[in-house]
């Protein structure tokens, strides 16, 4: 599929100069720093220096002396509390941190994970009744319980306090909760609205230990968890979050508890992690427990405290992770045949299949895989409980919560953000639910939405690129949403005479390359996913590319490559 490559705009030329010369740095790189609206000395210096003194007063979310309030009560009167989260990496890691916390204080605490086949997401009526059952007197929600209305009075009603601790978006109607903390909810004057589920959880235990004198190495003690959770659940890595990513790197790097210490280790990463790396190696390995059996493995293993059982659960969900693969791998084909077989859906603007028989873990990676060749908003449904269920995953710059939330007199319920939701309805609502969504789809979006692009930093020379000028863009780290590992554009390059097509069907490309204005200097490069391009490279034409620039360590070796994001040749 074609990209359209779309080349920022270099920051303003005297901002650029007057911040290169009070840094020391090139032009090049005070332009990075521009386009990222770093503008002025101060800025950079607190960009490139994270500190937790940067931390938001968690008194300052809504709710936050209630919900601090009722917990210190409970662990006075020995009440029991249950701490209920989602199962994904996200709600895994947030209930795996507070249950922690509390049980360190000797709280009288217990978790609580809803099964994704027989619950689905969010609070559920099953997860109450147990709460009820065991006699718990508070419930703390965490990443979920928002849109859980009918929920929390289901709860009050059995005698139970609820605290909310969410991120999504609220609905009309704000549950009826004890406490609610998110920041997205109105007249929530929190100063950072983007945290991860886990990151508000973070908030909570940052706010109880200020009342009870816990000191902060106790609360920081657990930020290895939250940047799992900031990177696996694709929130902004900015203000507050890159602050929190940055030493929960540092910590899962140098002293990360024994359960990701054992993911780590049956993941077989050698180098020092990166958000990419608990993105696509650590976080599918935690979401397979809830994906093929259930997300309380996933909790189970990141509260242990011995390396045995530790290493032994990571093994098992190691081997969820396989399975997972393989079952996807099954169903993105079935998908794509279907669409391939469909009359009149080569001009639609959306994409919506359902198939009662496909497992409701893995249709959100499903829904991610056929965005990435058929360039369109897409929901995948399944069938669960006698109603159908899914995940929608959207295109760039395109609002998909808008359009569900458009069609939702034919839902059951639905929720999620810009990029990602989940939704229910019956199976009788399915094909109006198609019309609806694709008209609504087909008026809103633009024709550029269509394409998928690739958002360039600069046109940069091969000569410019070396050791000195990888170090300084790697200072930008972490990277993630809003501050995405740099791209550049490079012209008129080619291969050398050594590039081949490697993996395990040849798809992907191998290069040394050269540019013609640069003589004799190259650099080993790999184009994943791009072997269509092989018989014109092995002509020995040139070619534009745009690539970000990492550091291939192997067999104790290290050497600069190149990563290929896109190619456009004189023939494409």
């Amino acid at each position: 599929m074609e990209k359209k490559w779309i080349i920022k705009e270099k920051g303003d030329i005297a901002v650029v100069k007057q911040l290169a010369s009070s840094m020391g740095v090139s032009e090049s790189l005070a332009n990075l720093m521009v386009q990222r609206n770093i503008t002025t000395r101060e800025e950079a210096i607190s960009f490139f220096n994270p500190s937790l003194d940067y931390l938001h007063d968690p008194f300052l979310m809504k709710g936050m002396n209630v919900a601090v309030d009722r917990i210190s009560t409970a662990l006075k009167r020995n009440e029991k509390i249950l701490v209920y989260g989602d199962y994904d990496v996200d709600g895994t890691t947030a209930v795996a941190m507070v249950y922690s916390f509390l049980r360190n204080l000797k709280a009288n605490v217990d978790y609580y994970i809803p099964d994704r086949y027989k619950e689905g997401y969010g609070v559920s009526y099953a997860g109450i009744d147990y709460a009820h059952q065991s006699n718990c007197r508070v419930i703390i929600t965490l990443d979920c319980g928002i849109k859980a209305v009918e929920k929390v009075k289901y709860a009050r009603s059995k005698g139970i306090d609820v605290i909310v601790c969410d991120h999504h978006y609220p609905g009309e109607e704000i549950p009826g909760a004890l406490a609610v903390l998110d920041p997205k909810q109105p007249s929530c004057n929190y100063p950072y609205k983007d945290l991860s589920g886990c990151g508000v959880g973070f908030k909570l235990i940052h706010a109880f230990s200020r009342v009870h004198g816990i000191p902060f190495s106790e609360v920081s003690n657990y930020l290895d968890l939250v940047a799992v959770s900031i990177a696996s659940d694709i929130v902004p890595v900015t203000g507050e979050n890159r602050v929190l990513a940055y030493y929960g790197l540092k910590q899962l790097n140098e002293s990360p508890r024994i359960g990701l210490k054992e993911i780590i280790r049956e993941s077989e990463i050698t180098k020092a992690l990166t958000i990419e790396d608990v993105v696509f190696k650590i976080g599918p390995r935690i979401n397979a427990a809830g994906r093929m059996e259930t997300g309380s493995k996933a909790v189970e293993l990141l509260i242990s405290g011995d390396q045995k059982i530790a290493g032994a659960i990571s093994r098992e969900i190691n081997n969820f992770n396989k399975e997972r693969r393989s079952v996807d791998r099954i169903i993105t084909n079935e998908a794509m045949r279907m669409i391939s077989e469909a009359q009149g859906t080569v001009n639609s603007r959306t994409t919506v299949l359902f198939n009662p028989s496909w497992k409701k873990g893995v249709i959100g990676i499903v829904a991610s895989r056929l965005i990435e060749t058929y360039y369109r908003p897409t929901v995948i449904l399944t069938e669960s409980n006698g109603f159908a269920t899914g995940s929608a995953r959207s295109v760039q710059g395109y609002d998909l919560y808008q359009a569900i939330e458009a069609c939702s007199d034919l839902l059951e319920s639905f929720g999620g953000h810009m990029f990602a939701a989940g939704l229910t309805l019956k199976k009788e609502n399915i094909k109006p639910f198609m019309e609806r969504f694709e008209k609504f789809v087909n008026e809103t979006i633009t024709e550029d939405q269509l394409i998928p692009r690739v958002f360039i930093d600069a046109e940069l020379s091969f000569s410019e690129i070396n050791g000195e000028f990888y170090e300084a863009i790697n200072r930008f780290q972490p990277f993630g949403p809003e501050n995405m590992s740099p791209i550049f554009v490079s012209r008129n390059v080619y291969d050398t005479g050594s590039g081949r097509m490697v993996g395990s069907s040849g798809e992907h490309l191998k290069l040394e390359l050269c540019q013609e204005s640069t003589g004799i200097k190259s650099f080993p490069a790999i184009a994943f996913g791009q072997s269509n391009h092989f018989d014109y490279i092995k002509s020995g034409k040139p070619f534009d590319v745009c690539y970000s620039i990492e550091m291939n360590e192997f067999r104790g070796n290290k050497n600069l490559q190149l990563n290929i994001r896109d190619i456009k040749t004189a023939d494409s």
